[in-house]
């Protein structure tokens, strides 16, 4: 039987970042693999991001997302069928950042997909400079993933205090209580250190890590929730515009509640630079392949306002 992972996290949480080097762990190891990613948004910022891993021991496939819950679960199963006869060792599955979990359990227990899979681990990733005053439904999201997951990996440390580190696991636990889940997360469930920061023998651990078949009350299907993406495409804004762009959509409470900004800018040599940023900051890398585009991720999110900040840095 074919492992098959499940990576989960907020939108912007530093899922693909994780993903990416996660890949590589196993591509390291000599497994084939095959990774899976979901997304509904404009463009899929995240296969850009591993289009790098493709070759002889990784290949990337994607289910188109934007779709009502029965079209995107037989997406889903559909692609799963056919990656089941590719003869990888692992299948790694990225979904969106609002994804209902229990739809990763259920199919997995339908024919064939029962004789061909077996879960192997499910890991969220929590942006250290998370959002603490969520709203009802962005706290569900967060709690009901956290929930089913073998370990916790932080992300984006460098843009957080060791304050507000060490206030995660507590953070967690107390959004689990919100959905009535028994489970309490203890810290070594969590991998503090950072996404870059992690070696094989802490994949190794990740890979081994299994699930927790938790039981919480469920509140919504998936679809109904708040969380929004406002794309704004073909961003020519130099790289300090964006900076000031980004700071002042996340300062101005008239453009709703931000969580997280991210996006791609050309420069003069046809390779891009990739921007994420927060409240607590922004961190600029430099990557092989993009595309000119900000997202802003958070919730009840004023396009025309937005807008408005990109316009006046153009």
């Amino acid at each position: 039987m074919v492992k098959i992972d499940l990576i989960t996290g907020f939108l912007g949480s530093g899922k693909t970042t994780f993903l990416k080097r996660y890949a590589e762990y196993f591509i390291r190891q000599g497994c084939n693999i095959g990774i899976l990613e979901n997304d509904y948004g404009a463009v899929n910022v995240d296969m850009m991001l591993l289009q790098e891993l493709a070759g002889e021991h990784c290949e990337l496939e994607m289910i188109s997302g934007g779709c009502d819950k029965e079209t995107h679960r037989r997406r889903f199963r559909t692609k799963l069928i056919a990656m089941g006869m590719c003869g990888y060792d692992r299948v790694l599955v990225e979904p969106s950042g609002v994804f209902d979990m229990d739809e990763f359990f259920d199919i997995l227990r339908d024919e064939p997909l029962d004789r061909w899979y077996e879960i192997g681990s499910v890991i969220t990733v929590v942006d250290a400079a998370i959002e603490k005053n969520l709203s009802e439904d962005a706290s569900y999201v967060l709690a009901s993933e956290a929930a089913c997951a073998g370990k916790i990996v932080i992300s984006h440390v460098d843009m957080a205090s060791d304050e507000q580190i060490k206030g995660i696991p507590s953070f967690i636990n107390q959004a689990l209580a919100g959905i009535r889940c028994k489970r309490v997360l203890p810290d070594k469930d969590f991998f503090t250190q950072g996404v870059f920061a992690l070696v094989d023998k802490d994949f190794d651990k990740l890979a081994s890590c299994g699930y927790v078949a938790a039981v919480y009350e469920k509140k919504y299907e998936i679809g109904q929730q708040g969380f929004e993406s406002e794309y704004f495409m073909n961003v020519n804004l130099s790289e300090d515009a964006f900076k000031q762009a980004a700071k002042e959509i996340m300062q101005d409470q008239t453009c709703g509640k931000v969580f997280r900004i991210k996006g791609f800018l050309k420069k003069a040599d046809g390779t891009f630079l990739e921007f994420n940023a927060t409240k607590s900051g922004i961190s600029v890398s430099e990557i092989a392949q993009g595309q000119e585009v900000m997202i802003v991720i958070g919730e009840k999110l004023n396009r025309e306002r937005m807008e408005s900040w990109v316009n006046l840095h153009a």
